[in-house]
């Protein structure tokens, strides 16, 4: 019979093994997941949505400190746009939204009962330049192309004011895209600019075709790029595990602010982005990304409302209702040590 069998393995050819090898191995995995879960048939799972950018680093360390949980897993689901993203929430699927900041004030104009919670590391998106164009000024872009992440971005109400301020209107053309996309595309001729956040534009100025504009900062103060949203309805449910999220979002920015390094190895395995790339993203200038300016603010988003408005982005700047500054104020940030630490007060 062993002979048999042997026999009839052998005719088996090599690329029908390799599929059946291949079916066994998921056959394995699968069993492991079923088992991995019905040892913890309580186990919460709160599904975050994120773009792989520095604002939003928070996502992945807390899916990293997480993931073995037998309480809470923060599950980091990553999108390729914010459109889809904003979708995913309005629909259930996603619990929160590391989000692109003037999205939120829109989703809350439309009617969406939704809150900010939390705003991401701030000071980490850059405009960058064709290098062969040799830009100096904005009057250089004349007639050139610049990419933004999204028409609903601070990103584009920024780089809108300043061609205002410079009597450009109409002159320059900006463009929407997905940040993932920008690199390629200006690579290859086809932008001339593109103005998003980290590591994205470092991604050209490493391989040398691109150079430095400005950083957000320079002409946009505290610039908020990505905020944590979530809907009303999961806050009047579960404040402690929107207390949860908000601690964990808020603790792994000085975690990472203390421990770059293993910060931008988490980052670097979610991202799929080379560890290089994020070291020097993270670290170009040396202390510019602030990891303690997380409470959101009426003020401040409220003028981001106001400039949306100017630029006819939105046809009023109301925000009543939208900011939920409770959770931020109420975080500890005291006692961050090892990776582990982070959502140790987050129960």
């Amino acid at each position: 019979m062993w002979r048999r069998f042997m026999s009839v393995l052998l005719r088996i050819p090599a690329s029908m093994k390799v599929l059946l090898g291949a079916l066994g191995w998921l056959a394995f995995i699968s069993f492991l997941y079923f088992q991995i879960n019905a040892e913890n048939p309580d186990r919460r799972v709160v599904k975050m949505g994120y773009m792989p950018v520095i604002t939003n680093l928070a996502a992945p360390i807390m899916d990293h400190v997480s993931r073995h949980s037998n309480d809470t897993y923060f599950k980091a689901l990553k999108f390729a746009s914010f459109a889809e993203m904003a979708e995913s929430l309005r629909n259930g699927q996603i619990d929160v939204a590391f989000m692109i900041a003037p999205l939120s004030i829109v989703l809350r104009q439309q009617g969406e009962d939704v809150k900010v919670v939390y705003i991401g590391n701030r000071h980490e998106s850059t405009m960058v330049t064709r290098k062969d164009l040799n830009i100096k000024t904005l009057n250089d872009l004349i007639g050139r192309t610049i990419a933004v992440p999204m028409r609903y971005s601070g990103h584009n109400i920024s780089i809108l004011n300043l061609i205002e301020a410079h009597n450009l209107t109409g002159n320059i053309k900006v463009v929407e895209m997905n940040p993932p996309d920008m690199a390629a595309a200006l690579s290859a001729g086809a932008l001339d600019a593109y103005y998003v956040g980290e590591p994205f534009a470092a991604q050209t100025i490493i391989s040398g075709h691109s150079e430095k504009f400005f950083y957000a900062e320079d002409v946009w103060n505290n610039f908020i790029c990505n905020l944590v949203v979530v809907r009303n309805e999961l806050i009047q449910q579960q404040p402690g595990m929107v207390q949860q999220i908000v601690n964990g979002a808020v603790r792994s920015g000085f975690w990472a602010s203390a421990n770059q390094q293993q910060a931008t190895e988490i980052a670097s395995k979610y991202w799929k982005q080379p560890i290089e790339l994020l070291n020097y993203a993270f670290t170009t200038p040396r202390n510019r990304i602030l990891y303690d300016q997380y409470i959101p603010k009426e003020n401040e988003m409220r003028q981001m409302a106001e400039m949306m408005k100017q630029v006819g982005l939105v046809e009023n700047a109301d925000i009543s209702g939208l900011i939920d500054d409770s959770f931020a104020l109420a975080v500890k940030v005291e006692e961050v040590s090892d990776v582990e630490s982070i959502l140790s007060l987050s129960k």
